[in-house]
Order: C-alpha cells, then sequence, then structure tokens
C-alpha cells in the first residue's frame, strides 16, 4: 500500500516490493499468484476492512448524528494516525468506486433513519447528495491533515459540525456532537511498518 501511495501507478515492480517487504523476489513470484491483480486486492482489503472497523466502533451509537459525525472524524483522524492510508485513500478514492463504497451504506442508512424520525431535516431524495457532501466534505479535510494545514481534530470536528449543521442540527449541538472524544480506528496490517 505504501509504494503505491507513494509512488501512483496501478501496478507495482516485484523488485520495489520484495525490497520494501524485506524479502527475494523469488519468495514474492512463490506466494504472489498474479502480480498485476496486487493493486486490486490491497483496494479490496482496505475497503472491506475500513467498512468493518467503522461499523465496529460505531454499533453502540444509536444517535444517526453521532455516528454521522463518528464516521466523518474517524476518518480523519486515520489519515493523522496512518499517513500512508491517507495518502492511498486520497491518490485513488475518485478513481477506485470501492474506496469511497462505504459512504453509500452506514453513512445513507443512518440519514435515512434520521430523516425518518424528525432528527434531520432536508428531503427525502437528497439523501444521495447529503451522502456525497458528507464523503466529498470529509475528503477535503484529509487534504487539509495531508497537507499540514490543519490538525486532524480542527479538520475533523469542522467538518462534522458543518455536515450536522447541513442536515438540520442546530449549530450548539452540532458542535457538542462534532467534540466528543471518539476512539481510534484499529490500525490495519498494511499500514504498520515492517
Amino acid at each position: 500500500m505504501r509504494i503505491f501511495a507513494d509512488e501512483g501507478g496501478t501496478t507495482i515492480a516485484i523488485s520495489d516490493l520484495a525490497r520494501e517487504a524485506g524479502l527475494s523476489r523469488g519468495t514474492i513470484y512463490n506466494n504472489l499468484d498474479n502480480p498485476s491483480d496486487l493493486f486490486s486486492s490491497v483496494c479490496d482489503t482496505i475497503a472491506a476492512e475500513f467498512h468493518s472497523s467503522m461499523l465496529r466502533a460505531c454499533a453502540d451509537m444509536a444517535d444517526p448524528a453521532e455516528k454521522i459525525s463518528a464516521a466523518m472524524q474517524l476518518s480523519i483522524r486515520r489519515v493523522h494516525d496512518e499517513p500512508h492510508w491517507g495518502r492511498f485513500i486520497a491518490r485513488y478514492a475518485m478513481i477506485e468506486s470501492r474506496l469511497g463504497d462505504f459512504w453509500s451504506q452506514m453513512p445513507a442508512e443512518e440519514l435515512r433513519r434520521g430523516l425518518a424520525s424528525g432528527r434531520f431535516h432536508f428531503h427525502r431524495d437528497q439523501v444521495a447528495s447529503v451522502t456525497a457532501t458528507a464523503g466529498g466534505a470529509t475528503f477535503g479535510a484529509v487534504s487539509l491533515v495531508l497537507d499540514g494545514r490543519r490538525t486532524w481534530r480542527q479538520a475533523a470536528s469542522d467538518t462534522a459540525e458543518f455536515v450536522l449543521r447541513g442536515i438540520g442540527i442546530s449549530r450548539e449541538e452540532a458542535r457538542e456532537i462534532s467534540q466528543r472524544e471518539l476512539e481510534p480506528l484499529p490500525r490495519i496490517e498494511l499500514c504498520d511498518p515492517a
């Protein structure tokens, strides 16, 4: 993942992979069925891990506003905690839909739930647009953190607060929800140094 994040492209030289992993090229060839499938496999792994980690992190939250806020904040925090993950997402999320599919799932479900309960105030046919706005705002905040223009705490709380206000949460409550302490998402093995 780090090589893809740092170098770009969707293919990787086996010699670069071997050097990164501290293995011989032969070991890589013997354990990798098809080197050209590596990028796709990394995308699938990252998307599945992110989705399951986020669902676990929000499992005990009952309020849809809190879940949406947490999804944005935890995404932004992970960029700070795992910069290679953040650079990978920043580089590929717009071209690999599976990396952004999370936003059309849990946050969209919570938006519909909040709308049905009267917690949120927007038109039912705007769920996709609101979801895209939340995902886009999160992506923008990720860039601020990666570029060092905002701390993850500043970017995360500001982004969550603005989105919550946009869906009908009062200014005071949006600020309170967006400032709550959250446990970070667990580190993923792809981000751990060798």
